[in-house]
């Protein structure tokens, strides 16, 4: 396991896990604009792993980086990078193809 790392990434091409494929859970989504709209002040950074081919897959956070992509388009996001995957991950859907 490598030490985690710190980065400041733009959300959109960040890719959905396996288990997301569909994007955020729009509930949960509806419920964080109404509740913080487009602040991401103290917003805990996304969990993501990087695939061998270097692309993000986020391992945990996804709603909160769809609502950051949505309502700050181009505004980066810090992001932790837990591990490095054996394989790559370019393949799965990006949460700007999935924008809601």
């Amino acid at each position: 396991m490598t030490p985690r790392l710190f980065v400041d990434v733009d959300p959109r091409p960040l890719h959905l896990p396996t288990t997301r494929l569909a994007g955020a859970d729009l509930y949960k989504l509806h419920r964080q604009i109404a509740r913080f709209g487009s602040s991401i002040d103290g917003m805990p950074p996304p969990e993501v792993y990087r695939g061998k081919d270097g692309e993000f897959v986020i391992y945990n956070g996804v709603t909160r980086a769809t609502r950051a992509a949505k309502a700050l388009p181009g505004r980066l996001i810090t992001v932790e990078i837990v591990d490095d995957l054996p394989y790559a991950v370019g393949h799965l859907p990006t949460i700007g193809s999935k924008l809601p």
